[in-house]
């Protein structure tokens, strides 16, 4: 899979803990639904990043946006090897969200999930103004915690 296939987004920003980990999020993104500003924790490599850096139209942000948002939040976290996201957003509009997924298998499923496919093609017609996705193998992550040394 190629950092130009766009058809592993994760619906930017998808961002939602698992039961195992937590997301971060941006002040300025309202719609987000996060429940804890932690990163996801670091898992034992190898597991894959994939990074979707995106730009929204203008009222990107609003209407069905946010119901879709929400509901591919909920999908995801049924794709078995879904390990968490994190995500951010500038007050200039940049967005990125990363989710975490134990193997290739987990990242297909999730690219090729029909709902998130209907959801793509409607971000690239109406929420995105531009984007960027990178699939990335995990070959080292550690974390650190205060009071955790």
């Amino acid at each position: 899979m190629s950092p130009q296939d766009s058809s592993a987004t994760l619906s930017a920003p998808a961002s939602s803990p698992s039961s195992a980990s937590s997301a971060s999020k941006a002040s300025s993104d309202s719609h987000v639904s996060l429940s804890s500003p932690e990163p996801v924790r670091a898992y034992d490599p190898p597991y894959y990043a994939v990074v979707f850096t995106s730009v929204k139209t203008e009222g990107g942000e609003f209407g069905e946006y946010g119901e879709t948002n929400e509901r591919m939040e909920e999908l995801v976290k049924e794709i078995p090897g879904y390990l968490g996201m994190d995500y951010a957003g500038s007050p200039g509009g940049l967005s990125i969200t990363v989710g975490y997924f134990r193997d290739a298998g987990a990242v297909e499923e999730w690219r090729s999930n029909a709902e998130h496919r209907a959801a793509q093609k409607r971000g690239r017609a109406e929420w995105y103004r531009r984007y960027t996705l990178h699939v990335a193998k995990v070959e080292r992550s550690h974390g650190f915690e205060r009071g955790q040394d």
